[in-house]
């Protein structure tokens, strides 16, 4: 299985997207989407400096910009799997098709604009912390006042909050783990950030979606989201929680994921996929930041990805636990079964009771992805469903 990830904030590089502007088309659609997000994209991907592109505002409809355009010279048709991280999933929501290509531009530019307004309100800010154990770190951000904005994976959490517990914070380190200041202009993924969350969800209200054509996980919390409609407003909250990447990357392993692309500006993602998914069943990775690297991508594609074919291809669905607990089966539903929309599967037992886990489409039951018995976690795929794509 291959899963193609869209990075963050953070990743942008001075110019990185002057070799894109040489191939078909692709200055005319970032004109169009410099039109629709407020910011002169061409200008801002090629000539301007670090301090320009540091910029919320400028930078959230970049990244989302630079992902998409990369990503129409791939053959997307045969990835099963995609991802961002933090404005990453308004890439992503639109690689799964979830929404069009101009209103996940159209709302990258929204949201730059209002979480660059909502930092102007109190000075706040965010550091990196590496290393040390991860229970003793969150709870050492929580004493301090702060917030775990960040828990990417790999021994790495980013807190959040006003300055000056930043600073008492970094001067009282966890322990065996260094605190390094960030430098971004605000307490992104935290309640600092409310005024820009009820700021997008207002224009997203109107925004049109569809129920997403590939597996998409959401940093949420990790899940696999199966309605549109849901994972718009799960990209609403996500301006004011935390961001889950070692859930998305939890996830991607357990999902027997062998093949990550990384689009541009690459390399974030894919140092925090090595440095987490190692070991014999570690997955081949291509970091795609200029178009001398979409062989390599094109042709992990071809060994990782869905086969080409004139016949129906299998469209996989996943179901997802609702909680954490004990996952059951339902007695007697092996694989290979036909499936009826809304027929429950099993259930996960939790201390509050058990918690049916139903099928969200019709289709044939492919794969159990949990067993009986097996402890699953809030949003970790349980079952994998099969239909049929002309």
């Amino acid at each position: 299985m291959l899963a193609v990830l869209s990075p963050g904030q953070g990743s942008q590089k001075p110019g990185f997207l002057s070799g894109w502007l040489g191939l078909p088309g692709a200055e005319a659609r970032l004109t169009w989407w410099s039109a629709l997000s407020g910011v002169d994209l061409i200008h801002l991907g090629t000539e301007a400096g670090a301090d320009d592109i540091k910029d919320t505002a400028r930078t959230q409809p970049l990244l989302v910009a630079a992902a998409l355009l990369a990503a129409e010279h791939l053959p997307m048709h045969d990835v099963a799997l995609v991802a961002g991280h933090s404005v990453g999933e308004l890439g992503a929501a639109a690689l799964a098709g979830v929404l069009s290509a101009e209103s996940a531009v159209t709302l990258a530019g929204v949201r730059g604009r209002e979480m660059a307004a909502a930092c102007a309100l109190e000075p706040t800010g965010m550091s990196a912390v590496l290393g040390g154990d991860a229970d003793e770190v969150i709870a050492a951000i929580e004493r301090h006042g702060l917030y775990p904005a960040n828990r990417n994976g790999a021994g790495q959490v980013v807190a959040a909050g006003a300055l000056d517990a930043l600073a008492k914070f970094a001067a009282e380190p966890p322990a065996r783990a260094r605190v390094i200041a960030l430098q971004v202009a605000g307490a992104f993924h935290t309640p600092y950030m409310a005024p820009a969350e009820r700021a997008l969800g207002a224009v997203a209200a109107g925004v049109p979606v569809a129920d997403p054509a590939r597996i998409l996980l959401s940093d949420l919390d990790g899940a696999a989201v199966n309605h549109g409609r849901e994972m718009l407003r799960r990209l609403v909250r996500q301006v004011t929680a935390p961001v889950r990447w070692d859930l998305v990357l939890r996830n991607l392993r357990d999902l027997g994921v062998t093949g990550i692309i990384e689009l541009p500006p690459a390399g974030t993602l894919a140092g925090l996929a090595k440095r987490e998914l190692k070991g014999e069943n570690a997955p081949e990775i291509v970091t795609l930041n200029t178009p001398d690297d979409l062989p390599a991508a094109r042709d992990l594609i071809a060994r990782h990805g869905t086969a080409s074919t004139h016949e129906p291809t299998p469209l996989f669905r996943v179901v997802v636990a609702p909680s954490a607990g004990l996952f059951q089966p339902a007695e007697g539903l092996a694989e290979g079964v036909d499936l009826r929309q809304g027929q429950v599967i099993g259930q996960v037992t939790t201390r509050q009771g058990p918690v049916e886990v139903a099928a969200h489409a019709a289709g044939i039951l492919t794969e159990w992805l949990a067993h009986h018995d097996d402890p699953v976690a809030p949003g970790q795929p349980v079952a994998r469903i099969g239909g049929q794509q002309q």
